[in-house]
């Protein structure tokens, strides 16, 4: 053990890095839409929040679609042709927004995207306009979301290859960082980049970020066994759990049967996972998507404002940052307290899902000041990530790796159909509410800060429930062997 710990390479955090900046460049290329839509693309396309709605909920539904075979094309292909493909079609598709102005004012005649800006509001022209600039951010958004859809099982697959069970948390909580830092860095350099150059640039420059990762990650990875820069001490290491697992059975290691797509289905574990993922997944997403908008609505400060961007930054700063440590309890149950893996970490997460309920306070505390607002969905979110990073890592700790990337998108279908519907919902109870007014109330607030508070209220109880069902679905450690 000695000899261990003194020779071990670490080049294990060498890769937890390339999947850090891959969910780096997942995020921003999906931040460009919410940070450019209320500012730039809204008075371009005369659009309403139930057209962004329905297209970020759609996009969602394109995503979740995808990630239910896509998991499995990379199991099959393997990790890095699996991770490659998806990290450059959804570059590709990032680039590709870019058109869509351009591509409306052609079908619909204008002469400059100034004067198709010009178009009353409401009227058939502006209404043609809309719908027109609909499909086409539709179309680039499902390819974008066969591409994203890629990341988290590629990522998922690569941390059960290169790290042992008990660490698998924590670096799938650094790599899933990159989500919060993504969405950290995006209101710094998304907004100005749209108001210097055009809300068409942004799409440009961001994605082309992803076509210099995959650079990176050709020359970088390999499997550990094949890697020039594992050594065997490191290998031991990350194989620990396999060793484990044959002294206590005293047989000989077999190679792993892969498990059939449909046979997936049959275990409770699949489901519990898949709760796990439709009753969390959709509060990110909406995050992701209404920061922005909420902070213009309720209190007047757009994205590339200057407080707007300390807004949207605070949030992210305090996810990033929480999240990490908060993804450290698991090993605090599992080698403080001696609990297995898998107790200790629904222990973890029950925790863990006390935390949004700060969500609650959000509205409230906002007729004081907007600060206290991105402070509390600061803290949602950091839960939201650490609750993500141990739900993840219950794939890696109950199903051979084969079908590590295969479940994780079962799952992430489950929670982009949660994603789906409550952008869609929102979309059109936002706009809803505006027009009513007075006529909608809740908790003492009308109007749209009322919807906006419903949501939150939903959002804040969504983990409380996805624990309970998941620990009636599988109440204790139960690893699968096919």
């Amino acid at each position: 053990m000695n000899k261990l710990n003194q020779t071990m390479s670490k080049y294990r955090w060498v890769i937890c890095s390339l999947l850090f900046f891959a969910t780096t460049i997942n995020y921003l290329d999906r931040q460009v839409l919410s940070l450019t839509a209320k500012e730039f693309i809204y008075p371009d396309f005369h659009w309403t929040d139930d057209d962004y709605g329905m297209v970020t909920a759609y996009f969602s539904l394109f995503y979740a679609i995808c990630t239910l075979f896509v998991g499995k094309f990379v199991d099959w292909i393997g990790t890095r042709k699996g991770y490659l493909w998806a990290i450059g079609l959804w570059s590709v598709a990032a680039c590709l927004h870019a058109l869509c102005g351009v591509i409306t004012q052609n079908i619909h005649g204008y002469e400059s995207l100034e004067a198709m800006r010009s178009v009353e509001n409401g009227s058939a022209a502006a209404l043609a306009i809309a719908s027109t600039g609909v499909w086409l951010f539709l179309g680039c958004r499902a390819l974008l979301g066969l591409g994203e859809s890629g990341n988290f099982p590629a990522a998922i697959k690569v941390t059960a290859e290169y790290f042992p069970k008990k660490d698998r948390a924590f670096a799938t909580s650094l790599f899933n960082a990159g989500a919060s830092v993504g969405a950290l860095v995006a209101p710094l350099m998304i907004p100005p980049l749209a108001k210097a150059f055009g809300w068409e640039a942004s799409f440009i420059i961001i994605g082309a970020l992803g076509f210099f990762w995959m650079g990176f990650f050709v020359k970088m990875y390999d499997k550990p066994e094949n890697s020039k820069h594992v050594n065997q001490a490191e290998l031991d290491y990350i194989r620990q759990d396999d060793a484990a697992e044959i002294a206590s059975s005293n047989t000989e290691t077999k190679p792993e049967k892969p498990i059939s797509f449909l046979k997936c289905f049959t275990y409770r574990q699949t489901w519990s996972f898949c709760v796990g993922k439709f009753f969390t997944d959709g509060v990110w997403w909406f995050m992701l998507f209404w920061a922005p908008g909420y902070f213009q609505d309720v209190y007047g400060y757009k994205a590339s404002s200057g407080t707007g961007m300390l807004l949207i930054m605070t949030l992210y700063l305090i996810v990033t940052v929480l999240s990490i440590f908060l993804c450290k309890l698991p090993n605090y149950f599992v080698e403080q307290k001696g609990m297995e893996t898998y107790s200790g970490r629904m222990r973890a997460m029950l925790i863990i899902a006390f935390i949004p309920l700060v969500g609650l306070l959000a509205q409230p505390l906002g007729g004081f000041s907007a600060w206290f607002p991105a402070i509390v969905i600061g803290l949602v979110g950091a839960g939201h990530q650490a609750w993500s990073a141990n739900l993840y890592s219950t794939i890696g700790d109950m199903f051979p790796k084969s079908a590590v990337a295969t479940i994780v998108g079962i799952g992430t279908m489950a929670g982009g159909i949660s994603s789906f519907i409550i952008n869609r919902g929102s979309g059109m109870f936002f706009d809803y509410a505006e027009k009513q007014g007075a006529a909608i109330q809740f908790m003492g607030f009308e109007g749209k800060p009322a919807a906006y508070f419903v949501v939150f209220c939903i959002c804040g109880l969504a983990y409380l429930i996805a624990w309970s069902i998941m620990k009636s679905l599988v109440p204790q450690y139960k690893k699968i062997e096919d």
